[in-house]
């Protein structure tokens, strides 16, 4: 776990530093789903970088990016990468964005390392054994209360959508202290794990936008999962917090709509 851990910092320092460097430089060259949701030359040369660092040394192990840079291995490891999570954020030059490096054992998110440069954060972890921020341990927050809870989320590209979820989170706000919402879900995870929010919900994110973050989130004492009971995290919805919290939060996130269309 050490020697991948080890591997996923330096890859995610390496990428890290690309875009630092890059940021002069950067331009939107294509959309995705939505015109909102754009990739930057710098999405591509950042993931580039990560696959080519990890097959340098784990050639025989899979990895699947949000760029397309995925492959098959054999070794039942499988380093789940976001070269750039918070694009639209790196564009403006707002700071939550980040490099999420995830690795799965057997498909459960066991290694993650996210890399802010411009937050100053490195968040690192190890599932079921420790989560650290800059080398210095955490745990996530101890609030039980869902009106005392500082909760952070996101909204997708799909107009449609980010209107259905506007009359959501404004139904919620009433009944908790208050929303956040920063642009970038592996960093918005990665502070539930530091108790820096409470919790966070999304509709919409992908494997590679939460892997590292879930495993780093359960090494910092965090519970993430799905909406209903023990429900996995899912790209349909997302919900991380303290285990004390969670199970009152989804009750009241369900109330309010969240996850319907």
């Amino acid at each position: 776990m050490n020697e991948l851990l080890d591997l996923a910092t330096r890859a995610a320092a390496s990428a890290a530093d690309l875009l630092v460097q890059g940021w002069e430089q950067r331009e939107v060259v294509a959309t995705k789903s939505s015109q909102t949701d754009i990739v930057t030359q710098m999405d591509q040369g950042s993931e580039a970088l990560l696959v080519s660092t990890i097959l340098a040394e784990r050639p025989d192990d899979a990895i699947l990016g949000e760029e397309g840079g995925s492959r098959n291995g054999t070794t039942g490891v499988t380093w789940v990468i976001d070269p750039l999570d918070g694009t639209v954020n790196y564009l403006y030059g707002f700071p939550s964005w980040a490099v999420s490096v995830g690795v799965l054992i057997d498909d459960r998110p066991t290694v993650g390392v996210v890399h802010a440069p411009a937050l100053g954060t490195v968040w690192r972890g190890i599932a079921d054994d420790f989560a650290e921020a800059n080398g210095r341990p955490i745990r996530c927050g101890r609030v039980t209360e869902v009106s005392a809870a500082l909760v952070a989320t996101g909204f997708g590209y799909d107009a449609q959508v980010r209107a259905v979820q506007g009359v959501q989170v404004a139904a919620l706000l009433p009944q908790i202290r208050d929303i956040r919402r920063a642009g970038a879900a592996a960093v918005d995870m990665c502070w539930v794990a530091q108790g820096v929010v409470d919790a966070y919900f999304e509709r919409g994110t992908h494997l590679w936008d939460r892997a590292g973050a879930m495993a780093i989130c359960s090494g910092a004492g965090a519970r993430v999962g799905g909406l209903l009971g023990d429900e996995p995290a899912s790209n349909a919805m997302t919900v991380a917090a303290n285990p004390a919290l969670f199970e009152t939060l989804c009750a009241t996130l369900r109330e309010v709509g969240v996850g319907s269309d």
